[in-house]
């Protein structure tokens, strides 16, 4: 028999690396899906919802930096895919999503489901392209993978439900794709001159993003040359954090004072692959050099100086030999010596373990980071979860830590622990979820247990939208609508088929963290955490604390007192922080 569309498809995906598919299956996927089934070199991963098969595609391609597959069947299909699919493309992730859709003779007729791909996909994608004939497919296919992987990014293939079914065709192009793999730096006039520049300067700081994270000994080196002190993203914190005696922490919403203070006070700012988006925490007054290896992303977050386009890692092996080392260290002593003070301060948070269903997340956080492997994978939801995580996970230079940090969705921690475990099973997983992020795909849990995925899944459960009820306080605005009416996360857990555990008391969270961790399989630990909270950001303006005293004054009023008070009790320590 002559070979089918959708076997051709399965084939070249096969032969690209990709090794199973995120996908609802039906409709007009069904060819697909038999073509998986007959191939038995590639797996289907039957998830409960579309968008968390794009989600687990995503973290699959950041985990191992091979392209990943997710699929969608017809308009409803493709719009479950969205969310996900922004969340990759934003991260820089390889990612091909098929949207299969209704037969090519209904196109244009708002048939039953019917969805304009193009349009839909057209805002996170690299590549974006329906196919109608059995000529078109592999060509599309080649140039949708190589566009993924050249540009790390999505690619979406609109594939007609009775295209898949037609008899493939010859072509003349190839259908294979290209890894490459260049070696870029800018030019050397342009390196001799940075080089020039910091030589010259006494106060030098170094800021390292995502791009920075091959490049861990090259910015040690550069920094114990100059004297710099080191902060970092979010992204970059497992990549830069470790064996780095010069680092000083984040800066950022998430961040640290002393991240903070280190970029302000410099002479000189030294971006190395970092797109961060919070221009508020730039410094305004500062030399500004940025290097980065896409030219588009160059001054767009904050008044560079002087921009270059290179590989950081490429860049500083050149960088590195032009450098004269510098004998003034206080700078640099002045501004570990503040990261020593907000490291002792962070601590006092871990140290008080808070009351019965008002758990201390910090102290939380600081127990898993404490339990974890060395090469552990935290998955961690937007919001609460992820300040914590932030501030208490460590890098050891093999963990990996991933999260909605462009895209800021909800929801996002446990899917992508579900593509993070299917693609590094020798590896421990464990998701950090808030309550509000789990209750948007609940069903997923389901997905873990039917493929036997051994993740650990950690709920904040603080009963609240916690970060949308922050940012209403700060703005002088009495929180509504943020607190949450939540099911029991462990007897949901135990209905879906994995072992579930709730703490209530902060004396038990370190004997049932470890209780979890050395379990086989899956594992729901449900902490009840204080949903008083706060997280302080480095920066505090007067605004801020304005608003915040109004939020509190207008919560008396609607006669929210004792609210108030517990917020306050929480919080001491912030306060006396802030003043």
């Amino acid at each position: 028999m002559a070979q089918k569309v959708a076997e051709q498809v399965i084939d070249v995906l096969v032969d690209t690396g990709v090794k199973r598919i995120y996908a609802v299956t039906g409709d007009s996927l069904n060819e697909i899906n038999d073509a998986v089934r007959r191939n038995g070199k590639i797996n289907w991963i039957h998830v409960r919802h579309e968008e968390t098969g794009a989600f687990a595609a995503g973290a699959e391609a950041q985990i191992t930096g091979n392209i990943a597959c997710c699929a969608g069947s017809s308009g409803p299909g493709h719009v479950h895919l969205i969310n996900g699919i922004y969340d990759a493309h934003r991260s820089n992730a390889p990612v091909i999503a098929i949207a299969s859709t209704i037969a090519t003779h209904e196109f244009g007729t708002k048939y039953f489901q019917e969805t304009n791909t193009i349009k839909l996909f057209d805002d996170c994608s690299y590549y974006n392209e329906m196919a109608t004939t059995a000529q078109q497919l592999p060509r599309m296919m080649q140039a949708a993978i190589q566009t993924a992987i050249s540009k790390k990014g999505v690619s979406v293939i609109g594939l007609p439900g009775d295209l898949t079914s037609q008899k493939v065709a010859d072509i003349d192009s190839s259908n294979t794709p290209y890894h490459t793999q260049p070696v870029v730096s800018p030019q050397i006039t342009k390196i001799k001159e940075i080089a020039s520049l910091l030589n010259k300067a006494n106060k030098i700081t170094i800021f390292c993003g995502i791009g920075a994270q091959n490049a861990h000994d090259e910015v040690v080196e550069l920094s114990q040359s100059l004297n710099a002190p080191v902060a970092y993203s979010f992204k970059g914190k497992m990549g830069i954090q470790h064996n780095n005696p010069n680092e000083v922490g984040m800066t950022g919403l998430l961040g640290l004072p002393s991240g903070y203070y280190s970029m302000q006070e410099a002479e000189i700012l030294l971006l190395l692959g970092t797109d961060f988006p919070y221009t508020p925490f730039m410094p305004e007054n500062s030399y500004i050099i940025q290097v980065d290896i896409r030219a588009n992303r160059i001054g767009r977050r904050a008044k560079v100086n002087m921009g270059v386009v290179g590989d950081v890692k490429d860049t500083l092996k050149i960088l590195n030999p032009l450098i004269e080392p510098k004998e003034d260290d206080r700078f640099l002593k002045r501004h570990l010596k503040i990261y020593e003070t907000v490291k002792k301060n962070l601590n006092t948070y871990v140290t008080n373990k808070g009351a019965e269903n008002k758990i201390h997340p910090e102290y939380v956080m600081h127990l898993i980071n404490k339990k974890a492997d060395e090469n552990a994978i935290f998955t961690v939801d937007t919001g609460m979860t992820c300040v914590w995580g932030a501030r208490y996970l460590e890098s050891t230079g093999k963990r990996t830590m991933l999260g909605s940090f462009n895209h800021g969705s909800m929801a996002n921690a446990m899917p992508q622990a579900i593509g993070a475990a299917l693609a590094a099973p020798e590896r421990q997983i464990i998701a950090l979820c808030g309550d509000g992020g789990l209750s948007m795909l609940l069903g997923d849990l389901e997905t873990i247990v039917q493929y036997k995925l051994p993740i650990k899944i950690i709920v904040f459960n603080n009963r609240a939208l916690g970060m949308v009820k922050l940012e209403m306080e700060v703005a002088g605005l009495p929180d509504n609508q943020t607190n949450m009416l939540n099911p029991d996360f462990e007897l949901v857990a135990k209905a879906m088929g994995m072992i579930g555990f709730t703490v209530r008391h902060p004396d038990n969270v370190e004997s049932v963290l470890e209780s979890a961790m050395k379990t086989d399989g899956p594992v729901l630990v449900n902490i009840m955490t204080d949903p008083n909270a706060l997280a302080m950001p480095p920066k505090i303006d007067f605004d801020q604390m304005l608003g915040f005293a109004q939020s509190m004054y207008k919560l008396i009023l609607n006669g929210r007192t004792k609210e108030v008070m517990e917020t306050i009790n929480s919080n001491i320590k912030h306060w006396k922080e802030a003043l």
